[in-house]
């Protein structure tokens, strides 16, 4: 087992009792069972970068040193354990000691995404949008028996790099219920392609946010699209349009996604706070097990 993997089972076997004290609350203890099974299973499942990581005929994630990936079918288990809904698209979870928690990768197929609007963009009125969307998402939250969230305002407001086709935007999330324990953050990251775009989307801390930035990013610019894939091999005479722009990708669109990722954190979003310690190596023990120094 060479020294990447051991590091990328650590990392979870250390958050795994923070994952079942949580799991404990559940009213079944058949459930902890099933979900003990999956965090098992996950963690054996774990690729230790450097590697390439394929997406399908999409494309392909060059997993950097330092970073572990859960494939499609152990993650998906691990999150459905706890009554989490998984899209068609989801690819995996990316894991990390250079993160507080998990950063889930996705696939929409949603068609050529025009991104003209970019360059008339309005930060203010993206926000009011994302914010009234993500109102009118609280009803289905709800309805799932989910936290419901409101939309607090940018930590970075949306930036678009014609270049690369690259999005990133992160936005403030605060929960409304009393139980919330401080604003969260969803940083929110895409590239587009041919006939869909991928999104890593990664929910932090707003202290930890500043600190995962680069991190996001650098999974960002991992991401490839196959030959013919790309956004740059697009056919107006052949190929499907995509029913919104860009501007839905941090609208509308990217409420339902506030969401879905609300529903994910059913249990996760605890997870990435309690297993803090874990993942970014805060106790002396996980220091010496990354090889960090104090004040490194």
């Amino acid at each position: 087992m060479n020294k990447q993997l051991r590091r990328c089972l650590a990392i979870l076997a250390l958050c795994l009792p923070c994952l079942l004290s949580y799991a404990a609350d559940t009213p079944s203890g058949d459930g902890r069972a099933r979900f003990e099974a999956a965090a098992q299973t996950a963690m054996a499942a774990v690729q230790p970068g450097p590697r390439d990581i394929p997406l399908g005929e999409q494309g392909k994630l060059h997993l950097p040193a330092g970073y572990g990936f859960i494939p499609q079918a152990e993650a998906a288990a691990l999150l459905a354990s706890q009554g989490n809904h998984i899209s068609p698209g989801f690819h995996g979870l990316i894991v990390s000691d250079k993160l507080d928690g998990l950063l889930a990768l996705e696939y929409e197929a949603a068609g050529y995404v025009k991104d003209e609007d970019a360059k008339e963009w309005d930060a203010a009125k993206l926000l009011d949008n994302l914010k009234e969307g993500t109102e009118a998402a609280n009803e289905e939250r709800r309805k799932l028996g989910v936290p419901e969230f409101s939309v607090v305002g940018w930590v970075e407001a949306p930036n678009y790099d014609a270049a690369t086709h690259r999005l990133v935007w992160s936005a403030i999330t605060r929960r409304k219920d009393a139980q919330a324990g401080g604003d969260g953050v969803n940083y929110n990251t895409y590239v587009l392609g041919r006939e869909g775009y991928f999104s890593m989307n990664l929910i932090t801390s707003l202290a930890r946010v500043d600190q995962e930035k680069p991190a996001a990013r650098e999974l960002l610019a991992a991401l490839e699209f196959n030959d013919g894939k790309r956004y740059a091999d697009f056919n107006s005479s052949t190929d499907k349009v995509a029913e919104y722009g860009l501007a839905a990708l941090v609208g509308g669109i990217a409420a339902k996604k506030l969401g879905l990722l609300a529903t994910l954190g059913v249990f996760l979003a605890k997870f990435w706070k309690v297993g803090a310690l874990a993942f970014v190596g805060l106790g002396a023990g996980v220091r010496k097990l990354f090889g960090k120094k104090d004040g490194a």
